[in-house]
C-alpha cells in the first residue's frame, strides 16, 4: 500500500519533469490554448456583468414604477434631491466629495501665503542678523 502511494506521489512529478525536459514543441500551442482560454473567460465575466447590471437596472425600474403608483395613490410629491445624490454616486467611486473651483483657489491661495511668509520669516531673520553684526562692530561712544 505504501509503495502504491509512493509510486503516484512521485510518478505525477516524474512525468511532469520528463515533460519539461523532453522540450516536444508544444510550448507555443499551450501557450496559443491559454490565452485563448483567458480570453474567453474574460469576455464570459464581462458578459455576466453586463446582465447582472442590466436586471438590476429593470428592477429598479420597476421598483420605481411601484414607488411612483404609491405616490400618486396618496398624492405625495417627490423629493428631487435623492435622485441627484443617487446620480452623483457612480461618478465618483470612492465617496470622496469633488473640491469646487473655488476651493481649489483658495488651497492654492494659502498655500503660497505660506510660502510667503516663509519667505518673510527667513527675510526678517537675515535682517535682524545683519543689524544685530552692525551692531556689533559699530560702537557709539
Amino acid at each position: 500500500m505504501a509503495a502504491f502511494v509512493a509510486k503516484q506521489m512521485v510518478g505525477n512529478k516524474l512525468s511532469a519533469v520528463k515533460g519539461a525536459v523532453g522540450g516536444d514543441g508544444d510550448d507555443s500551442d499551450d501557450k496559443e490554448k491559454e490565452e485563448e482560454a483567458e480570453r474567453e473567460r474574460q469576455e464570459a465575466i464581462r458578459e455576466a456583468e453586463e446582465r447582472r447590471k442590466e436586471k438590476h437596472r429593470k428592477m429598479e425600474e420597476e421598483r420605481e414604477k411601484m414607488r411612483q403608483e404609491i405616490r400618486d395613490k396618496y398624492k405625495i410629491p417627490k423629493k428631487e434631491e435623492l435622485q441627484e445624490q443617487q446620480q452623483q454616486e457612480p461618478d465618483n467611486p470612492l465617496m470622496r466629495k469633488k473640491k469646487t473651483p473655488e476651493e481649489l483657489a483658495a488651497e492654492a491661495e494659502l498655500e503660497d501665503q505660506d510660502e510667503f511668509t516663509k519667505l518673510k520669516n527667513t527675510i526678517e531673520t537675515q535682517v535682524n542678523e545683519l543689524k544685530s553684526q552692525i551692531e556689533s562692530k559699530c560702537v557709539m561712544q
